[in-house]
């Protein structure tokens, strides 16, 4: 991998990852795109990146690493718990699924249950504002619907938005709560591939990962706030079409 394949795919990951428009969509598609095949130096690199996003997680809600949070935490492993039960038992049914037309399928499968979601909770007034209101049963609900993240391009972020909406939280407090419960996922995620790949870091260049790190931890972390303003003005229609568009265009391309 040279420098700018990781500055590029180090972007894609910090630019989509907490939005709801799938980052491991896009980093297949991408990487297709460099014509990088998948060694195991690409899964390093991503496992790499992966862990700089939930740095940015870190970083933007330091704040709510303190003991005052502690019911929220629990509510988050509630959450965590679906996704992890279910990846566990069928991780290689999970695996054989990633493909091109499949992530395609599920780009605007998602893109059209966002604009249906959008139609349905327009004219409610939302339970939820703030994370401090938050039930264990929305967070459990929440949780169930990450679940369908397991499919490639559903989208986790996708999924545990539109999941808080439908049980009542607000535009903002959906999408921090799932910017949070990526924190579990991720660390679960990375560390189990971490730990069956661990040797594979050491026949690589420590400098496109290095790069690819700060563009992914630097990207996530703007991006996410960027997010969280584009919420106090705009819905997730604009997400719901890009989704619909985005697989239109990855079918055309990969026929």
């Amino acid at each position: 991998m040279d420098l700018i394949q990781s500055i590029i795919l180090g972007l894609v990951e910090g630019v989509t990852e907490f939005l709801p428009i799938s980052s491991t969509g896009h980093m297949i598609v991408v990487s297709q795109w460099l014509g990088m095949q998948q060694t195991s130096g690409t899964k390093a690199f991503e496992v790499i990146i992966q862990l700089a996003a939930i740095l940015a997680v870190v970083a933007n809600y330091k704040e709510r690493f303190t003991l005052k949070h502690t019911r929220l935490w629990i509510q988050l492993f509630v959450a965590f718990l679906p996704v992890a039960i279910i990846g566990f038992l069928f991780r290689h049914q999970i695996k054989d699924m990633f493909s091109v037309t499949v992530v395609a399928t599920m780009f605007i499968v998602g893109g059209v249950i966002f604009l249906i979601t959008e139609r349905v909770i327009k004219d409610k007034t939302p339970k939820v504002v703030e994370l401090d209101d938050l039930s264990f049963k929305q967070a459990l609900w929440i949780g169930i619907a990450q679940v369908f993240a397991l499919i490639p391009g559903t989208s986790r972020a996708g999924a545990t938005i539109v999941g808080a909406l439908f049980v009542g939280l607000s535009r903002k407090a959906s999408a921090e709560f799932s910017f949070l419960l990526a924190l579990p996922v991720m660390v679960a995620a990375s560390g189990y591939d971490l730990l069956s790949s661990y040797k594979d870091f050491a026949n690589e260049q420590w400098v496109p990962l290095l790069v690819g790190f700060v563009v992914a931890f630097i990207s996530a972390y703007v991006v996410m706030r960027l997010f969280m303003s584009f919420l106090q003005r705009f819905t997730f229609v604009a997400f719901g079409w890009y989704r619909i568009l985005f697989g239109v265009l990855i079918l055309i391309t990969a026929h």
